[in-house]
């Protein structure tokens, strides 16, 4: 059957998009960071050293790189877009899921934080 034939509820919205839009902007932040990270030099003297390097030496890094940056804002431009509708909608009102959205934004943060000051 094809995949737009399949029944779906009334309420349903393009605003529901953002959930899957999250996921998939998830595996490919998880995909350029498996290749960043091959590259990449966890030392403090070397780790500027080594985006420099994955910048100009590594056969399509550049890309990689910024793909992997964009694919950040992108995230959080789809999860700021998931909370507004969940806030629009009312779903905060659920407690399980007002705590396991909150606890996963502020991880999300804390995850993008030390993301951007890896090459520092």
């Amino acid at each position: 059957k094809p995949f737009n034939l399949l029944p779906v509820g009334s309420n349903i919205s393009t605003w529901w998009n953002f959930g899957s839009m999250l996921l998939t902007c998830l595996m490919i932040q998880t995909l350029t960071g498996f290749f960043l990270a091959i590259h990449y030099t966890a030392n403090i003297n070397l780790a500027f050293s080594s985006i420099v390097h994955i910048t100009r030496d590594v056969p399509y890094g550049w890309i990689m790189q910024n793909s992997h940056a964009i694919g950040a804002s992108l995230f959080f431009m789809c999860i700021y877009t998931h909370i507004a509708r969940g806030l629009y909608y009312g779903s905060y009102l659920n407690k399980e899921v007002w705590l396991s959205g909150t606890t996963l934004l502020i991880t999300l943060m804390a995850t993008a934080f030390f993301g951007y000051v890896l090459p520092w």
